[in-house]
């Protein structure tokens, strides 16, 4: 599994439940040195109560990012991100309020490379600023790349943009050159 997300590989399970890996030939990325926080988003996560920890409670909040109607995280594939939670390849950011998690993301890293796969949201802007504490995270940590896999409108308010997967292999390169924890 570590080796097909080294290669720029990420798994989805289809309404059946068999797992297939995508390498699409446009990427998205957050670039970590060009990102953008909404400022009324700022400012909200300047007064709300939300209190952020990371990789305390990753199987809680995968379980949370596939409680959807339609959902491509197949009992499976929560197994087997089981498995990179207990070798230290799988990481989560949450988002508390009053000591309850209401939202958060979880996704893959490995050397400076952080492939994002999934959040959640329990209440409005919990799954936003997760996503802010986490590229203030991967920054801080001295990681290199934040593969967001699809552009949403979501992601765009950030500053995702779509590259060519060649261009993508290229940062992929430059992300393992770096070893950064990011616990």
């Amino acid at each position: 599994m570590l080796k097909l997300y080294a290669r720029g590989a990420f798994p989805m399970a289809d309404e059946t439940g068999e797992i297939n890996w995508y390498s699409p030939e446009i990427r998205t990325i957050i670039p970590l040195n060009n990102y953008n926080v909404p400022r009324s988003l700022r400012k909200f996560m300047e007064k709300s109560d939300f209190e952020y920890r990371y990789s305390t409670r990753q199987l809680e909040v995968i379980k949370s990012c596939a409680d959807r109607e339609e959902t491509w995280i197949s009992g499976e594939l929560i197994e087997a991100y089981k498995n990179l939670i207990n070798i230290g390849y799988l990481h989560s950011v949450e988002v508390y309020s009053k000591n309850k998690l209401i939202g958060g993301l979880y996704g893959i890293t490995y050397g400076g490379a952080f492939f994002g796969e999934s959040m959640f949201s329990r209440v409005p802007q919990a799954s936003k600023a997760a996503l802010v504490k986490l590229i203030e995270r991967l920054n801080e940590r001295g990681f290199k790349l934040l593969d967001v896999q699809y552009l949403t409108e979501h992601l765009a308010m950030f500053g995702a943009v779509e590259i060519p997967f060649v261009d993508f292999g290229t940062l992929l390169a430059e992300s393992y050159l770096v070893e950064p924890s990011f616990i």
